[in-house]
């Protein structure tokens, strides 16, 4: 069972793949190091600081991470998301590299959409770099289209990124 189809869970959503040892919990402040380690790794020069981390916290925006209990509860992925009356905008995702290719991007996905939906959001949007084909892959599956790019909208790099909506 996907957490969409469990719905919106307080705190943890105990999720039955992979020998039941992947959760999806919030985020909590002493996990924001080992966020801050992965976003260096995956986004190099364009990464949040944990200082930014600890803003979007403090900022009340939601932040989930998918812990893996097989490999210590270390941190498979992560997903922050901003939420509005009628709308949410999926401020990051991403997924640990040791951890790629087994669903744990969709797992986020479909627990952040749950939660879109349980919240009366009306559409999703994100922004995506235009080079990152895996993620606009993953965004097509869901039902995300463009209606939009923000030309050099990262600034170290100067990628434009696309701007994605999913209309719930």
């Amino acid at each position: 069972m996907t957490a969409a189809e469990a719905g919106p869970r307080p705190g943890v959503v105990q999720l039955d793949v992979m020998n039941g040892d992947l959760r999806i919990e919030r985020v909590r402040w002493w996990h924001l190091s080992a966020i801050a380690r992965m976003e260096t790794a995956i986004f190099g020069p364009e990464a949040w600081s944990e200082g930014v981390l600890w803003s979007e916290l403090a900022a009340g925006h939601d932040y989930r991470a998918v812990l893996d209990g097989a490999d210590g509860d270390r941190i498979a992925g992560y997903a922050g998301t901003a939420f509005g009356d009628a709308e949410a905008w999926i401020n990051n995702i991403a997924v640990d590299a040791a951890h790629r290719r087994r669903g744990i991007a969709a797992m986020l996905m479909d627990d952040l959409l749950a939660r879109a939906r349980a919240g009366g959001a009306k559409s999703v949007f994100l922004e995506v770099a235009v080079d990152n084909a895996p993620a606009q892959r993953l965004y097509d599956r869901y039902g995300f289209y463009g209606i939009g790019v923000r030309k050099n909208y990262y600034q170290h790099t100067g990628t434009d990124a696309a701007v994605m909506r999913m209309d719930l």
